[in-house]
């Protein structure tokens, strides 16, 4: 059975810096699409980040030269680096293991419901 967790969240001040990690289990990924995606109250759900396993990245304008989403490939554990982060970066951040297709033209922005695999989330709270 797969498994996605998320860890790394946390508070923060403005301009200050996390480190969210997914460990996945229960599968092995040689073909995939891996994404990051957030969800703050009152708002849609976003996609922030993804990465494909010939390891083309794709980001949400917003955080374009503040975040970097990378894979370790050893151990199934996809992060994402967020640096210079600003109040309007609080949501609930969740992980998502897609199927490769989804990573082409930026269809993980919005992936069909019920596909892949999604973890539970894991909460960043930027204060200013």
């Amino acid at each position: 059975q797969v498994q996605v967790v998320e860890s790394g969240g946390g508070s923060v001040q403005a301009g200050g810096s996390l480190r969210l990690s997914c460990a996945s289990s229960g599968g092995t990924w040689t073909s995939y699409c891996m994404a990051w995606f957030r969800l703050a109250p009152g708002k849609v759900r976003e996609g922030v980040a993804s990465i494909d396993s010939d390891g083309k990245t794709d980001y949400q304008e917003s955080v374009k030269g503040r975040f970097i989403i990378s894979v370790d490939n050893t151990n199934n554990t996809l992060y994402l680096q967020m640096d210079s982060l600003t109040p309007e970066d609080s949501a609930m951040y969740y992980c998502a293991v897609l199927g490769f297709l989804y990573c082409q033209r930026g269809r993980w922005r919005h992936p069909t419901e019920g596909s892949g695999w999604w973890g539970q989330g894991t909460q960043v709270t930027v204060s200013s």
